[in-house]
């Protein structure tokens, strides 16, 4: 009975670490000021299958400041799915011209 109870102590434990970790964004390319970046949700699936990993995207920022297009450069799909989501309500400062930017979001 004590190690069932530790054991679920412990991925209690995991799990609160795990969610706190998660979609943290680091950016490889600062270009443009970002205005607003929700942080995607980790997905109820992911958390079943205890799922941790990194997506790459690439994303092209019109002179709007809103993201065009998304291109994934690796992650897990149910990962990517949930970054994909979150990044149509991104919004950068308007410029002048179509800008890149690479984007990693931690799960």
């Amino acid at each position: 009975m004590r190690k069932s109870v530790q054991a679920g102590m412990q991925a209690s434990a995991a799990l609160g670490l795990l969610l706190s970790l998660a979609a943290t964004t680091v950016f490889a390319q600062q270009g443009r000021k970002v205005i607003s970046n929700p942080e995607p949700e980790y997905p109820e699936l992911a958390k079943k299958m205890n799922l941790t990993g990194v997506v790459k995207v690439t994303v092209v920022i019109g002179a709007d400041g809103l993201i065009k297009n998304v291109q994934v450069q690796g992650g897990h799909p149910v990962l990517v799915d949930t970054v994909q989501k979150a990044l149509k309500k991104w919004k950068y400062a308007p410029g002048s011209s179509e800008t890149t930017a690479q984007v990693e979001f931690k799960f």
